[in-house]
């Protein structure tokens, strides 16, 4: 019997693998681990356990620390129903806030809830989730691999919802009352089960909110007081992409996955920070060569107050920390590695991984019980 590891990712290595603490932001990084049990991290700038939390459920899919020092987590509710084939990896519903020594002290339950979620300063949740589209709008997405439907030749289409600390309903934006199908055909490597695929769901200022649409190559801004659509980036700018985020400039940092870019054969991701008025790309990350830096699905990008970028490099649960003219200063790989527990997850997704949706980066300053 070979005395390897058969995992081929944690032979390369985990752990801290790099670091310039003179460059580097330093600070430390929270993330939770897909397979990890429901169990989330926080390490130090030495790559060394400072905290861990233990929840009832995996992610499902993100977790972060709130400004009163509690975790506010998103988990893989297990009563949340079979829609479609990769929802058991993908949703979300068990939402948690939890002080450090792990009391909850509030809990949220949208079964239809999936991928992202926010922790609004007033309290509230912005999040998204799905509906089944009506018969007549569903005829009309374009795109997609034929017959892909959900069972029933259903389409399930994304609703974004806000809700207060009672759970009741403050906000909601159905997307097919505000796209055209037309405008938003689905790319034709994917399922018609799920348009347009929102993935992520980011407040910004003056009442935005900014939705990543994976399977439509899109990112938008909507606006909270009318529900309008104020500005898109398409695809000829992004890519399957994750995780948009609004810089004090009014630019807009998003990970670009990149896995079908028009008129490029050789997938790799980038860290665009894209211009949404003159739609120009005014910086980016990438790696040489390219595919030295990709990630499929998931992925998470964060402007750091030096003026560097922490990327989430999620598929290989790869975390790292690069200056604005590219160069790595800090590198993490997550040692964390099991398969999904549950069946339905394990077809869609085999094999064990150490993939996170994403990681966050915090200063001590905002970490109160570090004080």
């Amino acid at each position: 019997m070979s005395s390897l590891d058969p995992i081929t990712l944690r032979r390369h290595g985990t752990g801290l693998i790099a670091a310039d603490p003179a460059r580097s932001a330093g600070g430390y990084t929270l993330f939770a681990p897909q397979t990890a049990g429901g169990r989330v991290f926080l390490i130090d700038a030495d790559g060394r356990d400072v905290h861990q939390w233990q929840l009832p459920h995996r992610p499902g899919r993100d977790a972060v620390l709130l400004p009163n020092g509690n975790l506010g987590y998103n988990g893989n509710h297990p009563d949340s129903p079979d829609l479609f084939s990769g929802w058991a990896v993908w949703h979300g519903g068990a939402f948690a806030e939890v002080t450090p020594d792990g009391e909850t002290v509030w809990e949220h339950t949208d079964l239809y809830h999936h991928h992202d979620a926010q922790w609004l300063p007033n309290g509230h949740l912005l999040y998204s989730t799905v509906e089944p589209l009506p018969a007549a709008i569903a005829a009309q997405i374009q795109g997609g691999i034929p017959g892909s439907e959900a069972p029933g030749g259903v389409i399930y289409a994304d609703v974004i919802k806000e809700v207060d600390r009672e759970g009741r309903t403050q906000w909601e934006w159905r997307s097919w009352e505000h796209l055209a199908p037309a405008d938003y055909p689905l790319h034709p490597a994917f399922e018609r089960y799920h348009w347009p695929m929102c993935n992520a769901v980011t407040p910004a200022s003056n009442g935005k909110v900014l939705l990543s649409l994976r399977s439509v190559g899109s990112v938008i801004a909507i606006d909270k007081h009318t529900d309008a659509v104020l500005w898109r980036l398409g695809s000829d700018i992004v890519a399957q992409q994750h995780c948009p985020s609004e810089l004090a400039n009014g630019h807009v940092l998003v990970f670009d996955n990149g896995s079908f870019r028009p008129h490029q054969s050789m997938p790799h991701s980038r860290i665009i920070e894209v211009d949404p008025v003159s739609k120009t790309i005014v910086w980016q990350y990438k790696d040489t060569p390219g595919y030295a830096f990709y990630s499929p699905f998931m992925g998470g990008a964060q402007r750091l107050s030096n003026g560097n970028t922490f990327i989430t490099e999620s598929n290989f649960g790869r975390l790292f920390e690069v200056t604005p003219a590219g160069e790595v200063v800090w590198e993490y790989i997550i040692p964390h590695f099991a398969e999904y527990p549950d069946e339905a997850a394990r077809a869609y997704l085999p094999g064990a991984t150490n993939g996170v949706f994403r990681a966050h980066r915090y200063a001590a300053n905002e970490i109160p019980w570090l004080r």
